[in-house]
């Protein structure tokens, strides 16, 4: 293991039941748990018994190039609407190995857009356009 190096971040692929364009950033992939505090008022220690809470997902953001002609985030996004759960979709993020053998792998739940954000405009930039989803899920699972 002394011989191994950490992986790098920049080899990943993301399906999302949508086109296979690349995403040039996927962020928070974080879960933390509540911690419930309980003190029985004839503990003789002064202190509380602690135990696992709830749990509590970030919102993911997507980030990819903006193309001609795609707007499948605005699609996704319409067709999400009050009270429908029709088009919640489950997500896999994979983290790559150099042979293109998944090393990492995150299983979203249920995923639905919060958010889209086009990109921004700048007349002396030399950037390419990229588009932002913000998406809510039920919880990730971890396969390594």
């Amino acid at each position: 293991m002394a011989d191994e190096y950490p992986l790098p971040k920049f080899h990943f692929q993301v399906d999302w039941k949508g086109t296979k364009l690349g995403f040039t950033e996927v962020t928070g992939l974080s879960v933390t748990q509540e911690v419930i505090k309980y003190r029985d008022g004839h503990m003789p220690e002064m202190t509380f018994l602690k135990q696992a809470g709830l749990r509590n997902y970030s919102d993911i953001t997507l980030k990819r190039g903006t193309y001609k002609g795609d707007n499948e985030f605005f699609k996704w996004w319409e067709d999400v609407k009050i009270q429908n759960y029709t088009d919640r979709r489950d997500l896999t993020i994979t983290l790559l190995d150099e042979a293109h053998a998944p090393v990492v792998t995150w299983k979203v739940k249920k995923a639905w857009p919060t958010k889209i954000e086009s990109t921004n405009l700048k007349s002396d930039a030399n950037e390419v356009a990229i588009e932002t989803l913000v998406i809510a899920h039920e919880g990730f699972m971890i396969e390594m």
